[in-house]
């Protein structure tokens, strides 16, 4: 079991006073050549919104782009027609494909908004731009995984252009899980959200992240009360 491990404080780190940004791969002004991606998981960022803040209208083409809030709300428009509210519990996807242009803003002017923004590269290239949006129920990940995403449009959760699932967990301390890997080739990214949970005897902490790859099944304690992530995706672009 190969593996790759980083710590939060070792993301890059922008911070723009309405935008205090981390990334975990290299992004924007942050590059690292040793941190440029996790097999097709290419964006990981942890970012802060001030109130009644966001980002303008820009474009995206072939990514498929995952937007998890953690805090806050997000409002997003897009080229093809959607206008919508982000809450947290929600989870968001754009298979941006041949090309979109999107906005998005905390319409609140009394908090701030956190997410969790995630690229990943499409198996298929150019394929006709998609919004997705749903409303989970976050007891169903009480001392579980609930699944938020997969390659399956009849599945639980959203659905990419890609072989990939995704996985969020609560759980509290002393919780023990498995995972199994899905589909032969695939590696694990564990990003730790809050808490502290141990993965084959290495210890992470919140906002951690942990590759593994080379598995079958991998088991990790919460050694603290513990939100987590796990992105499952293919090692090969």
């Amino acid at each position: 079991m190969n593996t790759v491990l980083h710590k939060a404080n070792t993301r890059g780190h922008a911070n723009h006073g309405w935008l205090n940004a981390h990334h975990t791969f290299s992004f924007a002004s942050y590059y690292d050549p040793s941190r440029e991606q996790f097999g097709v998981l290419r964006v990981l960022n942890d970012d802060i919104i001030a109130s009644g803040m966001g980002f303008g209208t820009h474009p995206h083409d072939n990514m498929e782009i995952i937007t998890i809030p953690l805090e806050g709300d997000l409002a997003h428009k897009d080229s093809m027609g959607n206008t919508e509210l982000i809450k947290f519990g929600d989870v968001q996807v754009m298979s941006a494909g041949t090309g979109i242009q999107h906005s998005e803003f905390n319409p609140n002017h009394d908090k701030r908004t956190n997410l969790l923004q995630i690229w990943v590269f499409p198996k298929v290239k150019n394929v006709e731009p998609r919004y997705q949006q749903i409303t989970l129920d976050t007891t169903d990940r009480h001392n579980k995984l609930q699944q938020i995403l997969s390659p399956n449009a009849n599945d639980a959760g959203v659905w990419v252009h890609q072989d990939a699932w995704f996985h969020m967990g609560n759980l509290d301390k002393g919780t023990t899980l498995d995972y199994n890997r899905k589909k032969e080739g695939n590696g694990l990214y564990i990003f730790v959200i809050k808490g502290s949970v141990k993965v084959d005897g290495q210890e992470l902490e919140q906002r951690d992240g942990f590759g593994i790859i080379d598995f079958e099944k991998i088991t990790f304690e919460a050694t603290a009360d513990t939100e987590v992530l796990l992105m499952e995706v293919p090692m090969a672009q």
